[in-house]
């Protein structure tokens, strides 16, 4: 191959491997005079910056990991436009490769290479890191048989930008947890999820969960349960098919930390080692049985040779023997380990609150990003539980809200749960028309649905009917939505217009008018022909405002005592002035 130098200091030598992500090649460290692993990424991955910043930031986090049973990452880099991780060289093969060379491996040697790569897993998620990514193609087993995990920061650098920017999962569909299934929340018990399925391969040379394609067989990590391992391999002890059942639980929450888990293997590996040294068909030395004289049995030719019963040795009654795992012993160590293993989980969940830890105040995260919301709580020593719930009125990813609440002090490394919505859960909007409108907004309820504006309609329809609604039936909703309804009215009433109530008010005043002219018309009409009336009103509307000056202020003293008699007089003097004038 062509000679490449990275940085100046890693001189490429030979291509060893490549993966879905980078390609991997041994390389010789100048300044250091040593051989190291370089892993260089596909350009696919090297236009997202995003990516690019992340892949960074979590090879450096994953630096700082130093275990015996972790590949160690020496550097971090760039060169043009290359970017790489420089690792430990592991001169061995996979686990993968030795499953396959080997078949099923022995139990004893199971349970090791299993308890290796839980107490790499214990020190890496005790610095908050995750690989996300646990299958035997990324175990390495050393000359001495020590297991030694590889790839760490680059899976959760790949994880973290997928479930943030589309909801594609990358990793091995045969491993990865009914979380990663979902693409949903990633947490350390999804680690402890796929280690699971390595012992179960291990022991059984099978994979619990096959399919035509990887849709199908993610389907089946979070629907269906895995055939028992005992039934491809019976000699499996029951202690050690209740940890690998238990490490495959669907609820993150039965699965055991992996600190735990490397309690209960230790206890394992110590009940297997003392079954191998019971065995009843290893090499023994048994003891010499006593064998008669000659001369005895020369004597007994052709007769019956009688002992005395003192000198009869005594032979013990055969004894059936048991496998070990079947014995008291092994149930009472078994019993004996669970409580073990329990007491510890106690203990790492609440033993730390009464210890005189430093208190924290509880950051606020309702509305962030998961990655972010899980940044923010971890960078004020708090511990993160991720729950997912739905929500319509909160976008899918972002925090709906958390326990505890924002503000409380809590001890440092307290356990935060964070509900992380789903977005609206998704329906078909159902038939309320013909309902009455309590039972429309009953069934609404039941169904998660708020109930909006209620619009009424005249109609023919019992008041109180539903007649339609907004969304339609059948339209796609999701639970929290609001729904408005048109009900019935009831018929229409028929009412008078007004405009013939008002006429009957009208009426009367003409007639309260026509009185008071017809006492000035009869005097005038009967002497006079047709044509003087043409000519009466307009001497009889000239004198109108005249007569407040012509009656004279004495007249009102005289007839003050008879208010009757004025009118009577009146009345007629002005007819006779005004015959007398025409």
């Amino acid at each position: 191959m062509i000679q490449r130098v990275l940085s100046g200091r890693y001189e490429l030598e030979e291509k060893i491997g490549s993966g879905g992500m980078a390609e991997v090649y041994k390389a010789h460290d100048r300044l250091l005079a040593r051989p190291v692993a370089v892993k260089i990424l596909h350009e696919a991955y090297r236009s997202d910056i995003e990516f690019i910043e992340r892949f960074h930031r979590e090879a450096k986090s994953a630096a700082r990991l130093s275990h015996p049973n972790i590949v160690s990452i020496y550097d971090v880099g760039v060169s043009g436009n290359d970017h790489f991780i420089v690792m430990e060289y592991v001169q061995s093969s996979t686990l993968k490769k030795k499953i396959q060379d080997e078949g099923p491996l022995s139990l004893l040697t199971a349970t090791q290479i299993a308890k290796d790569i839980a107490s790499g897993l214990t020190h890496a998620h005790a610095n908050n890191i995750v690989h996300c990514d646990i299958k035997p193609h990324n175990i390495l087993m050393t000359a001495d048989g020590r297991a030694k995990i590889t790839d760490f920061g680059i899976a959760r650098a790949v994880t973290e930008s997928t479930l943030t920017y589309g909801g594609s999962v990358i990793g091995s569909v045969h491993y990865f947890s009914p979380e990663q299934a979902r693409g949903g929340a990633i947490t350390p018990k999804s680690d402890v999820y796929s280690l699971g399925i390595v012992l179960y391969e291990m022991l059984t040379n099978r994979l619990p969960f096959t399919g035509e394609n990887p849709i199908a067989i993610a389907m089946k990590h979070i629907e269906e349960e895995p055939i028992s391992p005992s039934r491809y391999r019976p000699q499996i002890p029951p202690m050690l098919e209740a940890i690998v059942c238990r490490a495959m639980s669907k609820s993150p929450e039965i699965r055991p930390s992996s600190f735990e888990l490397v309690q209960e293997l230790s206890n394992v590996e110590v009940a297997l080692s003392v079954s191998v040294k019971n065995d009843p068909d290893a090499t023994q030395v048994l003891p010499r049985t006593e064998i008669p004289p000659r001369r005895s049995v020369r004597q007994g030719l052709g007769a019956q040779v009688t002992t005395p019963k003192e000198d009869k040795p005594k032979v013990a009654p055969a004894v059936e023997s048991k496998p070990f795992y079947k014995s008291k012993l092994f149930m009472m160590m078994m019993l004996v380990v669970l409580l073990i293993g329990f007491g510890v989980g106690i203990f790492g969940a609440f033993g730390k609150v009464w210890t005189n830890q430093e208190t924290v105040t509880v950051p606020e995260v309702k509305g962030k990003q998961l990655a972010l919301a899980r940044q923010i709580l971890e960078d004020n020593r708090l511990r993160v539980n991720v729950a997912e719930t739905y929500d319509s009125n909160v976008p899918a990813g972002q925090v709906v809200s958390q326990d505890p609440d924002v503000g409380k002090t809590v001890k440092s490394d307290r356990l935060v749960t964070i509900y992380v919505s789903k977005g609206g859960e998704a329906l078909d909007m159902p038939d309320l028309a013909g309902l009455a409108k309590s039972a429309a907004i009953e069934r609404l309820q039941k169904l998660g649905l708020n109930l909006g504006s209620v619009y009424e309609k005249d109609s023919p329809s019992e008041p109180g009917t539903v007649l339609s609604h907004d969304p339609t039936t059948g339209t796609k909703i999701n639970r929290g939505q609001t729904i408005d309804l048109v009900v019935s009215r009831g018929e229409p009433r028929v009412e008078e217009p007004p405009a013939q109530r008002k006429e009957y008010y009208q009426d009367p005043e003409p007639d309260r008018r026509e009185p008071e002219s017809q006492p000035e018309s009869k005097p005038v009409t009967e002497p006079d022909t047709e044509q003087e009336p043409v000519q009466k009103p307009e001497p009889v509307r000239e004198p109108e405002p005249q007569p407040e000056p012509v009656q004279e202020p004495e007249r009102q003293p005289q007839s003050a005592n008879f208010p009757d008699i004025p009118a009577q007089i009146d009345v007629p003097s002005r007819d006779d002035d005004q015959a007398k004038e025409r």
